[in-house]
């Protein structure tokens, strides 16, 4: 008798730390439910004052939540890649909003919210892009000429690069081919170190009686 009330006992307390293990494992389960709904709610609130910015003007402090949000999700929505792809037209970013508005298209097709509007602001961050990229190959080209001594090796000459050496310099005319004496290099051939970066800049004068 004695030993069957305790093994009953044994197993009323068996079933009490079993109980006691799998409430506590709820209240776990349920506050990591909280703090996710939680931390979704606060992402939600951070992007709707991303996209609220970017409508009001804001686009700079518009472009820094939008970053904040991408820096705290992994799967992100298509919507922000329309309002982030959009917004960085503004700011002059044009290769961040082709690729983010790129990116929406490639999710929603034509049949996305913003489907219409993506298209159009994609074309007009592709047309900015392409000036800019213009412009920057024009940069370094007046960088290279303009703001730059070249060093022109051991030697400190350099091929004429009027006559290409040839001490001759040769004109197309009508009647045939005009010959003259190169006024660069002094019937050398080569011009010194010094007048070659002079002549790339334009300030190279030719001899008068070469």
């Amino acid at each position: 008798m004695n030993s069957r009330r305790l093994l009953l006992i044994a197993l009323l307390f068996i079933s009490c730390l079993t109980a006691t293990a799998q409430s506590e494992k709820d209240k776990i389960k349920a506050m990591e439910e909280q703090r996710q709904i939680d931390k979704q709610r606060r992402i939600t609130m951070k992007l709707d004052s991303a996209i609220r910015l970017s409508e009001e003007g804001h686009y700079k402090e518009a472009d820094e939540k939008f970053k904040v949000v991408l820096s705290t999700i992994r799967s992100v929505p298509s919507d922000l890649t329309f309002h982030f792809g959009k917004n960085s037209f503004h700011i002059g970013k044009y290769k961040q909003s082709v690729d983010w508005l790129n990116k929406y298209i490639q999710l929603k097709g034509t049949t996305g919210q913003f489907s219409e509007q993506a298209v159009e602001w994609l074309a007009k961050a592709e047309a900015e892009l392409l000036k800019e990229r213009e412009r920057e190959a024009l940069q370094a080209s007046e960088v290279l000429s303009k703001d730059y001594t070249l060093d022109c090796g051991p030697t400190g000459k350099v091929l004429c690069t009027v006559c290409k050496g040839s001490t001759v310099v040769v004109k197309k005319g009508y009647f045939g081919d005009n010959y003259s004496t190169c006024g660069y290099c002094h019937k050398q051939g080569f011009l010194t170190c010094e007048e070659y970066n002079l002549l790339i800049k334009g300030n190279l004068k030719p001899d008068t009686h070469p």
